[in-house]
């Protein structure tokens, strides 16, 4: 088992903020089933928390109390952050976008272009690494025009761009946004560790360059919710405004996660690689799920049917609540929640996967 331990950041809240979760190899359990004519023919393992309206657990799988890095289901605090350190002020659109695990769609671009142009900056002050767009027919026409990655078509760009403005404002080095010690990250870290309740238990670099936090998939889930619950004059409450409002600035209008906040009101989602989803509704019932392989594709049946227990109805998750398995271009079976996770979702659904196991 690896040693505990956490950064030197500072602790937020101190009376109302929990220890660090451990550091541990997760006892994760099976989530999802990847069925091919009537066989499972795969098994992606993970943990799940659904959360009832008074933040208690209501149910839950795996492992939910191991330390883990959320990835970038992490943005919607470090945005929360970015306010509470003196971002200036921004229209919905961009901060949803400072939230973003953006397509690189020319809206998005746009939008960052805004953002930096506020402060008289372009993007070659941005720090993130440069990448081709995230969103396929971005990244496919990008290729096609023969342009190269760019900081700010990478996914996070909207975030970085934020960050900077931050630093600006109060006056801080902007060269060195990213390091751990920045004020600026102190002060993120800081917000991390009120929202969540607990501790860091360890701070390492994101795919982007900017610090990642590890906390539990339980706190992680508790901030969602208080993001969702939040009144509307409040940091947390223009976060999850922002987010709801503008989906496809999150994401792009196309992606699952942006699809589902159109389907369930009130909503408040954000994915993040390595398998993570948050989502939380306006009431405080929310769920967190990490598919332990990182697989994507098992993310989004395990969140429909983590929604269903939280009370949202089986029909409108319909669509979100499998995914075909093809084989020789028809499907022949479907990738679902399994076990006492699926027992949420749709009764027509549940005796789709048993047909399939008994045929």
């Amino acid at each position: 088992m690896a040693p505990t331990g956490r950064a030197d950041v500072p602790t937020g809240r101190a009376d109302v903020v929990s220890n660090p979760p451990e550091i541990r190899e997760p006892a994760h359990a099976p989530i999802a089933h990847v069925v091919r004519g009537g066989i499972i023919e795969g098994v992606h393992h993970g943990s799940v928390v659904v959360l009832a309206a008074d933040g208690s657990v209501q149910f839950q799988a795996g492992d939910i109390e191991a330390a883990f890095y959320p990835r970038s289901a992490l943005k919607p605090l470090q945005a929360v952050g970015l306010l509470r350190a003196g971002l200036p002020p921004l229209d919905d659109e961009a901060l949803a976008l400072a939230a973003a695990s953006h397509s690189g769609d020319e809206r998005h671009l746009a939008t960052a272009r805004r953002m930096l142009a506020t402060a008289g900056l372009t993007e070659d002050a941005l720090r993130n690494v440069p990448d081709l767009p995230y969103g396929p027919a971005e990244r496919d026409e990008w290729i096609r025009r023969g342009l190269a990655p760019t900081r700010l078509t990478q996914n996070c760009s909207g975030k970085h761009s934020a960050m900077l403005l931050t630093t600006l404002a109060r006056g801080w080095q902007p060269d060195a946004y990213l390091d751990p010690g920045h004020p600026l990250q102190r002060e993120i870290a800081a917000t991390v560790e009120d929202l969540t309740g607990q501790r860091i238990a360890r701070v390492t670099v994101d795919g982007c360059g900017a610090p990642l936090f590890a906390v539990s998939l339980h706190g992680l889930t508790r901030a969602a919710a208080r993001l969702a619950t939040a009144a509307p004059d409040t940091d947390e409450g223009r976060v999850a405004q922002a987010m709801r409002t503008h989906p496809e600035m999150v994401s792009g209008a196309d992606r699952d996660t942006a699809r589902l906040v159109g389907a369930v009101p009130g909503l408040l989602a954000k994915d993040g690689f390595e398998g993570v989803q948050i989502a939380a509704l306006p009431d405080g019932r929310a769920v967190g799920v990490k598919v332990a392989d990182g697989a994507d594709r098992a993310r989004m049946p395990v969140t429909a049917a983590a929604l269903a227990h939280c009370g949202v109805d089986p029909d409108v998750l319909a669509d979100f609540a499998t995914t075909p398995v093809i084989g020789g271009g028809a499907p022949v079976g479907a990738l679902r929640a399994a076990g006492a996770l699926a027992q949420g979702l749709a009764a027509d659904l549940r005796a789709g996967l048993l047909r399939e196991l008994s045929s």
